[in-house]
């Protein structure tokens, strides 16, 4: 059911309407079951990573179940892009929430991210019992490279909304990422900072190139008015005064300054459950621009620190790129194959946690922020560094699994499939793999490059 409010009501100083101002709402429990009808599925049919995502949201809430306009679910799609962590789960959320509040967020996100995270799980706990991550069985040698090959078809499809000056920053942001990546000189405790100075940077020059009067960016918009008085129902529904939503955003920051603290306290030791939680949550912080950007952070932080090896890796991303939902389920295979179910609830809760925490704490405050042309042009930077990101992440994790004439082959295969012929990602993961695992049987073009 689509929202109807009044006009003739009066308003406080933040622009939320008096009781005066609104209609009566359907009951909540009935709104509720809504968000319970329409995600139950959902988590099942999400393949084809997040502009699938988006694309099935819009469908279902949009045009199937009319619950948001087209306006409002753009708005809540750019609140997401602006916010580190999943941008489609963060979708879910707020779209939940402006129709059943909190709960039905929550709900909405269990439901949307349950198939895919029990299997990851499952499968992290199970890797590392049944299979030796130094020597692979034959049929996993194709999953790799069919993975980097979608990781390609992304970052294929993220350049298309790069100008000049978008790419240009891409470029800058990828070689930087690069380079330090692969260089035994540069401390590795101070590269974690790097990829957050690069956002603020890129921010901070397309917020100044923006006021310029001939600036070099083209994909430049100014705020339009829109959901405003006539969204009073959606705030009622929301049910988070603007207090609580600067309590939540206070509530992330002491948890992130927490994770930095106990990050410089114990530096040197060996990981465990408060490590993994640190990690991931300070990762989960600094991500804009969803799963394929989580990637080099996430391998630099529980490869080389030696929690899991580098093919149990690509193992799970290979079967996170398989599944539906979100890739950062990735976390919980990681976290399972660490330290077990424990690990993977810990993992799950450190990676989603600070994108989930934020999205809530923006709810309150997402319209007036949308009338600010400053923060579009924050949010253009923002995107054109983390798509660098997303190009480091193709050529980092290329020369780490397309080692022979046979990876290579099956890394052709899959990015074929996905790029020519359009076949989903479950069934480009199943023909590179099927290539890899046959040349590998045969023992054909294993000779290393």
């Amino acid at each position: 059911m689509s929202l109807s409010s009044k006009k003739d009501g009066s308003y406080d100083k933040f622009g939320v309407s008096t009781p005066g101002a609104l209609e009566t709402d359907e009951p909540w429990i009935s709104r509720f079951t809504d968000v319970l009808r329409k995600f139950w599925s959902l988590g099942f049919i999400a393949f084809g990573g997040p502009q699938a995502h988006i694309a099935i949201l819009r469908d279902e809430l949009v045009v199937k179940a009319e619950w948001i306009g087209e306006e409002q679910f753009t708005e809540l799609f750019a609140i997401g892009q602006g916010l580190p962590g999943p941008t489609s789960t963060q979708l879910v959320v707020s779209c939940a929430t402006s129709r059943a509040g909190p709960v039905g967020g929550v709900v909405a996100l269990l439901m949307w991210n349950m198939p895919g995270l029990i299997v990851q799980t499952t499968c992290g706990v199970l890797v590392t019992s049944f299979i030796d991550p130094d020597d692979p069985p034959f049929y996993l040698a194709g999953l790799a490279p069919a993975a980097i090959a979608l990781l390609f078809k992304a970052a294929y499809g993220f350049s298309g909304q790069l100008d000049k000056l978008g790419c240009t920053m891409a470029l800058v942001s990828c070689i930087v990422s690069v380079i330090i990546a692969g260089d035994n000189v540069i401390d590795k405790g101070v590269c974690q900072w790097v990829y957050p100075l690069l956002l603020v940077l890129g921010s901070v020059f397309c917020l100044i190139d923006s006021k310029r009067e001939n600036s070099f960016g083209t994909t430049y918009t100014k705020a339009k008015p829109g959901w405003d008085s006539d969204s009073d129902l959606t705030f009622k529904r929301i049910g988070i005064p603007l207090w609580v939503g600067a309590f939540i955003f206070l509530l992330w920051a002491a948890v992130l300054a927490g994770c930095l603290i106990i990050r410089a306290a114990t530096t040197g030791e060996k990981g465990g459950y408060l490590a993994l939680f640190e990690t991931m949550f300070r990762v989960g912080s600094i991500i804009f621009g969803g799963g394929q950007v989580v990637l080099p952070m996430l391998y630099g932080e529980v490869v080389d620190t030696g929690w899991i090896s580098s093919s149990t890796f690509y193992q799970g991303f290979a079967l996170a790129q398989s599944l539906p939902g979100p890739l950062f389920n990735f976390s919980s295979f990681v976290g399972g194959a660490y330290l077990g179910v424990g690990g993977a609830l810990i993992a799950y809760l450190g990676l989603f946690g600070p994108g989930v925490i934020l999205i809530f704490a923006m709810m309150p405050f997402w319209s007036k922020m949308r009338h600010i042309d400053w923060f579009k042009a924050v949010l253009v930077g923002l995107a054109n560094t983390a798509i660098g990101f997303v190009f480091a992440a193709c050529f980092l994790m290329y020369q780490n699994a397309v080692t022979s004439a046979a990876s290579s082959t099956a890394f052709a295969v899959a990015g074929v499939m996905a790029m020519v012929y359009k076949y989903p990602a479950p069934a480009c993961i199943f023909g590179g793999g099927v290539v890899g695992a046959l040349l590998n049987l045969a023992e054909l073009g294993q000779k290393p490059y």
